[in-house]
C-alpha cells in the first residue's frame, strides 16, 4: 500500500509548524478565513513559511475569498490553494495554480459529482458534512460512502485523531490524512503530544503496510 501522507492544518505560529515537520508532517495548512478560530493573516503566514525547511508543502485555505486575497497568498509562497467554500471549478482554476478542493461528504453522489467537476484539482479533501459549517467541525463521518475508485486519490479529513487514524487508513487507504482539531489543546492552539501521537500512528500503520507488501 502506498505511504499515506500527513497534513497538519490550522498552523498559527512557527513553533507549531517546525514541531509538526519534526514529527513527520508532509504539509501544513494556513487558514485565511477570518471567521475561523484558526485564522492567520497572510503577512504572518508568510513570515512562518519563509522560515521553514525545504520539501514541505504549504496550503492556504480559503472560503469564498476575493481573487485579490488569494493572489496575495500565492505571493506569500504557498504551494497549494485549498478551496473550502462555494467556489466553482472555473473559479478554482482561474489562478492557474495547483489547488485542492474540499468537499463535505453528504453522500456518495456528492463525491462522485465533485470528482467529475473538479477534475483538475490535485486532490479532493473529503471532510464531514455540516450544513452550517464549511469545515472544521471536528466530527467524523461514514467513511464507507467514499467510492472505491477515488479513495487513493483523496485527502481524508473530519474528526481524525491518533485514536482513529489507523482505522481510517486501513479502511480507505487515502493519499493523505488531514488533521487540525484532533491535535489541539483548544481551538487554534496545537498540542505537541497530540501532534506526535498522530504522526506516530500514521507512520506506524505505514510501516506495517510496507512489511505486508
Amino acid at each position: 500500500m502506498p505511504k499515506t501522507r500527513i497534513k497538519i492544518c490550522g498552523i498559527t505560529n512557527l513553533d507549531d509548524a517546525l514541531y509538526a515537520i519534526d514529527c513527520g508532517a508532509d504539509a501544513l495548512g494556513f487558514v485565511f478565513y477570518d471567521k475561523s478560530p484558526r485564522f492567520i493573516d497572510i503577512t504572518k503566514a508568510k513570515q512562518i513559511i519563509n522560515q521553514l525547511p525545504p520539501f514541505v508543502s504549504c496550503c492556504g485555505l480559503f472560503v469564498n475569498a476575493t481573487p485579490q486575497t488569494i493572489q496575495a497568498s500565492i505571493d506569500a509562497n504557498i504551494n497549494l490553494i485549498q478551496f473550502h467554500g462555494d467556489e466553482t471549478a472555473s473559479e478554482c482554476e482561474r489562478f492557474n495554480f495547483p489547488y485542492l478542493r474540499a468537499i463535505r461528504a453528504k453522500d456518495s453522489d456528492t463525491l462522485i459529482n465533485a470528482q467529475n467537476e473538479y477534475a483538475k484539482a490535485r486532490a479532493l479533501l473529503i471532510d464531514s458534512y455540516n450544513p452550517a459549517l464549511y469545515g472544521g467541525s471536528g466530527q467524523t463521518f461514514d467513511w464507507s460512502i467514499i467510492p472505491n475508485d477515488i479513495r487513493q486519490k483523496i485527502i481524508l479529513a473530519g474528526g481524525l485523531t491518533a485514536d482513529n487514524v489507523q482505522s481510517a487508513i486501513t479502511m480507505i487507504k487515502p493519499y493523505a490524512v488531514d488533521v487540525s482539531g484532533g491535535v489541539e489543546s483548544q481551538k487554534g492552539i496545537k498540542c505537541r503530544q497530540k501532534i506526535k501521537a498522530f504522526c506516530d500512528a500514521v507512520h506506524s500503520i505505514n510501516t506495517i503496510s510496507d512489511i505486508n507488501d
